[in-house]
């Protein structure tokens, strides 16, 4: 069993609202009412503040289609980034090809029992897959994201239940 404390992290619909695609012109929101990505990374970043140890993996679509390096870069918060360790998702996986139609929850489940964790917890405004792991997934509603004082408020919770005593 491995003591790790992780965070796995979706960003469409978690650390800003709605969600997002590639244009010749880079990377836009799908809603052209929100135009910020990222609006949402400080509030993730001050959150996990009182938690050095916890390490984020990264469980959102970009890493497939950007490669795992260019989505972590495109966190805005260096603090975040540098918490950044992996992904759930690798070309060299063998079930890579499957990736698209797997529910998000069993995708971190796969990494969940490859590093044998004992202490996570998944941010995503999915919930599928995650059905044998009540209060794991921290579900963000995808039109408001980190946004909402609500999740903000049980992500501390969960932090705390999961990870214990801040520093």
């Amino acid at each position: 069993m491995s003591d790790r404390q992780v965070l796995f992290l979706d960003y469409d619909g978690v650390l800003h609202r709605g969600g997002a695609y590639r244009t010749k012109r880079g990377i836009i929101s799908s809603d052209p009412t929100h135009i910020k990505l990222f609006e949402y990374a400080d509030v993730l970043a001050a959150i996990l503040a009182p938690y050095p140890s916890v390490e984020l993996v990264l469980s959102t679509s970009w890493v497939k289609g950007l490669g795992f390096n260019r989505a972590r870069s495109a966190l805005p918060a260096a603090d975040l980034r540098a918490k950044v360790v992996w992904a759930t998702y690798h070309s060299r996986f063998h079930d890579a090809y499957f990736w698209d139609g797997m529910a998000r929850g069993i995708l971190v489940l796969g990494y969940v029992n490859r590093h044998r964790l004992v202490h996570w917890l998944a941010l995503d405004d999915m919930d599928d897959g995650f059905d044998d792991e009540p209060g794991r997934p921290v579900h963000c509603d995808p039109d408001e994201g980190l946004g909402d004082p609500d999740i903000q408020e049980g992500l501390k919770a969960a932090l705390y239940a999961q990870f214990g005593e801040m520093r």
